[in-house]
């Protein structure tokens, strides 16, 4: 009964700060005022989560949960990668939309190298491999004809793709964010037919170094930042 209670505040306060980061924005939401809109003491709140850093993890599960739902419905069993790319993409961009107004202040905080926020950081890891293992649904569902060893790093390269549309994103002012769309359109279209180039000897060697430095980027759980 006790662990339910805990359980119970946990999530609440997960999905107050959500709530509020959604409509005060991350620099307005502090800890006193999820504990206050939680209804438990900021002590209690701190009891669970260290700040509100740690409580990003929690957006990024979220995000990564919701992402894979709306997604796996969506994708065609042996549709070019094109289609089922820009299917993860545009579902990607759908679930992140509510968090929009607060994006660029979210983005100020995670870029700095030590910052626990960070998508590389090793605090980020469980929804990074989330995130990895919704594009290695892409490709298994996809129709690409590629090297074994391009194949095994695809997820990571498109992983890659999916921040950098998200990236682009958060800065967007188009209506409707119509210029993220052409973007996840067109990358979808440029990363299938460079897929599809591995097959030339030697090609494959690009998706290879793009991951080799993804590897170097991610610090291993041992560099952790206290």
């Amino acid at each position: 009964m006790g662990f339910d209670k805990s359980a119970e505040t946990r999530q609440l306060l997960v999905d107050t700060a959500l709530r509020l980061f959604r409509t005060d924005g991350y620099q307005a939401t502090t800890m006193r005022r999820i504990a206050s809109e939680a209804g438990v003491s900021p002590g209690h709140a701190y009891y669970y989560f260290t700040g509100k850093d740690e409580l990003v993890h929690e957006l990024y599960l979220t995000i990564q949960h919701d992402h894979r739902e709306r997604t796996l419905p969506c994708l065609v069993a042996g549709a070019p990668l094109a289609t089922n790319l820009r299917v993860v993409l545009d579902c990607g961009l759908d679930v992140m939309e509510p968090y929009h107004a607060f994006g660029s202040a979210f983005v100020q905080n995670a870029l700095p190298s030590t910052s626990t926020a960070s998508p590389f950081s090793a605090e980020s890891g469980d929804a990074r491999a989330m995130a990895i293992a919704l594009m290695g649904v892409v490709v298994e569902r996809s129709a690409v004809r590629a090297p074994r060893n391009v194949l095994d790093q695809l997820p990571t390269v498109l992983w890659l793709v999916y921040l950098g549309v998200t990236l682009h994103w958060v800065t967007d002012s188009s209506r409707d964010h119509h210029r993220s769309r052409i973007l996840a359109t067109g990358v979808s279209s440029l990363v299938s037919r460079a897929v599809a180039l591995s097959r030339v000897p030697g090609a494959s060697g690009l998706i290879t170094d793009a991951t080799h430095l993804l590897t170097r980027l991610t610090p291993p759980p041992e560099e952790r930042t206290p």
